[in-house]
């Protein structure tokens, strides 16, 4: 796909931080030196090509009173396209992937923290007739959130790299004008000159507040960001592996953190383990090819000490389900 330079820098920038602003888009014309109208219409563009999936905020489920896990399920072959279709239909799985491994079926899994994920991740394998299952929630995170640089100039990338432990990052207390704003700004911005406006008229606030509530949401660590949400593959990024790593106890935090620090991985956390999977560190790898992806995988090796022998890697070989999550509050 041919991208022109103010595309790139447009894509840069809203992939980061998109302006939580009354006239978002006349505030992007002033950075890339285009008129308002430009901006929509190119927006509009790249949301036609299936460059831009959707514009809206990324929050941080544990904030918000949901547990999240990985979950991955050992399928046959001749039934992996039906459990893909029943898995990506459950409303709060984000992202399904089919990778090359015997564990084929992977997918991210949010549910209420009274909810018991365990049984549900056990009813959607006895759904798929899976043969076995795995459930691997975070115990640390140390970088979360993709950024795709595609040259020239470029806004900073998003905040994503954090150490916190999971036990930590707990829910906090939403009043009732925090829980209607977080539930009426999870959708795709509209593409008007004013979009926020259009939002808070369906609330009965003013688009003012509104904003102050949004930023102060950004401020409290309860909404991550917002942004973009890009279609990697269609900007050369059409590979991607899971690098499973099995590290003493004693390493996790540094090599975690050294791992974070690669602009090629967009996640890494560490994961707890079962008897049948004793991976405990886990980062998401983008590359242009394979190949790609193998090399950096060899230099994290490299650079962190890690034992290449004591890593799997685990490639996409099909994309179920990407999307976020409507959380309800």
């Amino acid at each position: 796909m041919e991208l022109d330079n103010i595309d790139k820098n447009l894509l840069n920038i809203i992939q980061a931080e998109f302006p939580l602003a009354r006239e978002p888009f006349a505030a992007l014309g002033l950075l890339l030196n285009i008129g308002n109208d430009e901006v929509i219409r190119r927006i509009e563009q790249l949301k036609t090509d299936r460059v831009i999936r959707l514009i809206g905020p990324v929050f941080n489920p544990r904030r918000l009173g949901y547990q999240t896990t990985l979950a991955a399920m050992k399928v046959r072959a001749e039934q992996l396209n039906e459990a893909g279709q029943i898995i990506s239909t459950h409303p709060t799985v984000s992202h399904c992937y089919e990778r090359d491994h015997d564990f084929r079926l992977w997918f991210t899994l949010a549910m209420p923290k009274t909810a018991d994920m365990e049984t549900e991740i056990d009813r959607l394998g006895s759904s798929i007739k899976a043969e076995a299952t795995l459930n691997l929630p975070a115990v640390k995170t140390f970088k979360i959130g993709a950024y795709f640089n595609l040259g020239g100039h470029t806004k900073s990338a998003p905040g994503t790299v954090n150490y916190n432990n999971q036990t930590s990052d707990t829910d906090l207390e939403l009043s009732p004008t925090d829980k209607a704003v977080i539930n009426e700004l999870q959708q795709d911005l509209p593409l008007s000159e004013k979009p926020f406006d259009l939002i808070s008229e369906r609330l009965s606030m003013n688009s003012d507040e509104f904003l102050s509530r949004c930023q102060a949401l950004l401020q409290r660590r309860i909404m991550r960001r917002f942004s973009a949400s890009i279609s990697h593959n269609k900007l050369g990024y059409t590979a991607n592996a899971m690098a499973c790593y099995k590290v003493p106890s004693d390493s996790i935090e540094s090599a975690g953190k050294k791992i974070a620090t690669f602009p090629e991985v967009s996640h890494c956390y560490e994961r707890q383990t079962c008897s049948i999977w004793p991976y405990n560190l886990f980062a998401m790898i983008h590359g242009d090819t394979k190949e790609t992806c193998l090399a950096i995988a060899d230099r994290i090796c490299s650079d962190t000490g890690l034992d290449r022998n004591m890593l799997i890697l685990l490639f996409s070989t099909k994309e179920v389900k990407k999307t976020r999550i409507q959380y309800t509050v």
